[in-house]
């Protein structure tokens, strides 16, 4: 008997090695879960988004590895964004803590914001008015102005559309300098463009290194609006936002 269990054990703890190492090598190779804690992408992103990234979009670098360990330099596989991609990043001043935007601006592009509109390589991008939206659940409660913007296509793809929300137009980032992306690098803002951290804070994010992108995100596979407690059982049904479940970011 007491082999018998001693090698269901052994068994056992194989098993839960096997799946481990499993889990792991899809973390690392495919796709990879992320959640939303803050509102710099909303419309786009609700605070308490879950969502899968996709590994393999960019090719592989250390930021693909769990706890990026200094294991080489560079890509491999690699290949560059396109304008529009919402990717998770390690922020460029530590490495290691997870961001995520929409890539803007390519290496080479000439970026700025002059009166909230963006402009890449000297050209205003279009965006059309969609009239109010009450943003919800990332401080107070406030009513801002909905666009649909249209960045210029990238090299082999077309010109894509999306979401964005602005308070007004005279923000802290909504004049800037022109910047010019380096070299390997990616100029990224959020769709949130008065409520974020990004590219345009040259002091914090600044431009954010090819090597430093962990994956674009792809679609949703959870949403929780925080309106239950984790005791509130018979509430957890009505928090869940079961319309986004499986929905595309796009």
């Amino acid at each position: 008997m007491s082999k018998k269990t001693s090698g269901g054990w052994l068994e056992s703890l194989k098993t839960i090695l096997y799946a481990g190492l499993i889990a792991i090598g899809i973390r690392t190779v495919a796709f990879e879960p992320f959640n939303i804690p803050s509102g710099s992408m909303i419309p786009t992103l609700q605070v308490g988004d879950y969502l899968f990234v996709s590994k393999y979009s960019y090719g592989y670098s250390r930021a693909s590895l769990p706890f990026s360990p200094n294991l080489f330099s560079g890509r491999i596989f690699g290949s560059l964004p396109a304008r529009g991609d919402v990717a998770v990043f390690k922020l460029p001043r530590d490495g290691t803590t997870d961001y995520i935007k929409r890539i803007v601006g390519l290496p080479g592009d000439r970026i700025q914001v002059r009166q909230g509109i963006l402009r890449v390589n000297g050209q205003p991008v279009p965006r059309t008015a969609l009239g109010p939206y009450t943003v919800e659940g990332d401080g107070p409660r406030l009513t801002v102005r909905l666009y649909r913007e249209t960045l210029p296509p990238s090299p082999g793809d077309p010109a894509r559309s999306h979401e964005i929300l602005e308070a007004s137009d005279d923000g802290p980032y909504d004049n800037t300098p022109e910047f010019v992306v380096p070299a390997n690098h990616v100029f990224v803002m959020g769709d949130n463009r008065d409520n974020s951290l990004d590219s345009r804070a040259t002091n914090y994010v600044g431009f954010v290194p090819v090597e430093n992108l962990v994956g674009r995100a792809e679609f949703i596979f959870f949403s929780w609006d925080g309106s239950a407690n984790w005791y509130e059982f018979w509430a957890w049904p009505f928090a869940v936002r079961w319309s986004r479940i499986f929905s595309g970011v796009r």
